[in-house]
């Protein structure tokens, strides 16, 4: 997708977990941003991309290692505003002429308090004398770069802050993108003010340049689109239906591992609201029967993933002059399936549609959302006049209940989980819960576990209740259910579904865990 012609904030990747946060915030002050991993920001990137400003990511890297990971020595050449956060910063000290150094005493871990040592300073700017922060660190900046000065400081981190105000080049040692720092926003819009950003980026220029883009890209041709009913893919297809009308043709894949009357639903959502033209693909059997067998949640995926493009280049053929296969990628699914070895951060899960894709596949891709995060593309939906049933809807994975189904995935223990499924959702919507939860579902357990029911034995699955509140994805915390509320449910699930006779509620939070189960 071309660039658009916003102001825009790179942000250079190291390999820290919560880097996503850094853009989360930026694009909450309505600041266009990236993240790029260091491998790939060369001048010749930079002279492409034009930044307005860098942020340096923090990362598990330690600068005093043989060969640590540097940006580009150009970017202290450029006369832009550099701000570098914990990893960033000691990699910024050490290139410019300062000293980074590990020793007992100095590491932080956790919650800390910063004291400005200057009033008013630029990047300091409306914090009090003393603010609360997160830091993160073993090693520590033990001599600060010429031109730099102390901005602030903690009991461990006599550099805590520290800035050349003449070139805009500012470092911190903690991490202004977490929760756990209240006033890091602040820290980020005094930074972003410094560079002169006006705050261009909003969801109704996003709308215009991203129809502009989708007519020129696509011409005359035809465009088909994979239609799942979730939010992103339904925000894709009327995107793509207000650029280009007609031209749209969008695939309903079918794939048997739909939530219960799932595929009705949708079909009827879409026909009631909208006239694009729509393919129904029942391709059940097909799925399940390359699914037989299957317990690796990687090769899940991945057979999924392929599946679903020879589904879409099956239909393609049958649709005079598509050229075009339009995906509702979005950018964590793009971060997340980055490796170290082609991008800092680790391999956490494989997306079904970023991955796989065929280099002879026929179509060319169009992913008109790859730079939203999950909250944005609601935002868009809104602008795009989407009726609420669907932009609220709770987002569903690409594989379905492949990845809610530990272990080898069977006809019956599908249809066990979309009825526990379908209970555990009718109890949230009861109880008023539906639009404070982010995602919401069951998995249910590769095992069998013994229990009483009546005056009988049963031996039958066990499953678990998931539910998560987040903003995008990135990060989650489990829902605090009322004690109450999980006994109703489990009662009615064990009672109403045959096959279960077990029911926990998992209070893992991501991280360490993810949402979905693989």
């Amino acid at each position: 997708m071309e660039q658009f012609q916003y102001q825009k904030l790179l942000i250079i990747d190291f390999g820290s977990q919560v880097t996503q946060l850094i853009a989360r915030r930026l694009r909450e002050l309505n600041i266009y941003c990236e993240i790029h991993p260091f491998q790939v920001v060369t001048k010749i990137f930079l002279q492409k991309l034009s930044p307005k400003a860098i942020i340096l990511s923090g990362g598990p890297a330690s600068v005093i290692d043989q060969n640590p990971p540097r940006p580009p020595k150009e970017i202290f050449e450029l006369n832009l505003p550099i701000l570098g956060i914990c990893y960033g910063q000691q990699i910024m000290m050490d290139m410019l002429g300062g000293k980074v150094e590990r020793g007992q005493g100095t590491s932080e871990f956790g919650k800390a308090y910063v004291s400005s040592s200057q009033d008013n300073s630029t990047i300091l700017k409306n914090w009090a004398q003393e603010e609360q922060v997160w830091m993160s660190h073993g090693d520590h900046v033990s001599k600060i770069a010429p031109g730099f000065s102390v901005l602030g400081t903690s009991p461990n981190a006599p550099f805590a802050v520290v800035g050349d105000q003449i070139r805009n080049f500012f470092g911190v040692q903690f991490h202004p993108e977490v929760h756990h720092t209240p006033k890091g926003g602040k820290l980020l819009y005094n930074f972003t003010k410094l560079a002169g950003f006006k705050g261009d980026w909003s969801m109704e220029a996003f709308r215009e340049k991203a129809i502009n883009h989708i007519r020129n890209t696509v011409g005359k041709k035809k465009v088909i689109c994979g239609l799942s009913g979730g939010v992103d893919s339904s925000v894709t297809a009327v995107l793509l239906h207000q650029a280009i009308g007609d031209q749209l043709t969008c695939v309903f894949v079918d794939n048997g591992l739909l939530r219960k009357n799932e595929a009705a639903e949708v079909i009827k959502m879409f026909k009631d609201n909208y006239s694009i033209p729509l393919i129904h693909a029942n391709e059940q059997d097909l799925f399940l029967s390359a699914l037989k067998n299957e317990t690796d949640p990687e090769k899940k995926r991945k057979i999924i993933g392929t599946l679903f493009i020879e589904v879409f280049q099956k239909h393609a053929s049958t649709i005079n002059g598509a050229e075009f296969l339009a995906q509702g990628t979005l950018y964590p699914d793009v971060i997340e399936s980055v490796s170290f070895s082609g991008g800092p951060s680790v391999t956490i899960k494989s997306h079904h549609n970023v991955g796989g894709l065929p280099e002879k596949m026929g179509l060319k891709l169009i992913e008109p959302l790859r730079e939203l995060f999950k909250d944005e593309v609601r935002a868009l939906g809104i602008e795009l006049g989407l009726p609420s049933s669907f932009i609220s809807r709770h987002p569903f994975p690409g594989p379905g209940l492949a990845i809610r189904c530990p272990g080898e995935i069977t006809q019956e223990k599908l249809e066990i989980l979309r009825d526990a499924d379908a209970i555990f959702i009718d109890q949230i919507r009861k109880h008023g819960l539906y639009d404070e939860i982010w995602q919401a579902f069951v998995a249910i357990l590769p095992v069998k576990t013994v229990g009483v029911m009546g005056d009988g034995r049963s031996y039958d699955y066990a499953c678990t209740l998931r539910a998560v509140t987040s903003v995008d994805g990135m990060t989650a915390d489990y829902y605090p259910f009322k004690h109450d509320f999980l006994s109703e449910t489990a009662t009615r699930i064990i009672n109403e579904v045959d096959g279960i006779n077990r029911a926990t509620y998992d209070i893992t939070s991501k991280p360490p865990g993810t949402i979905e189960w693989e």
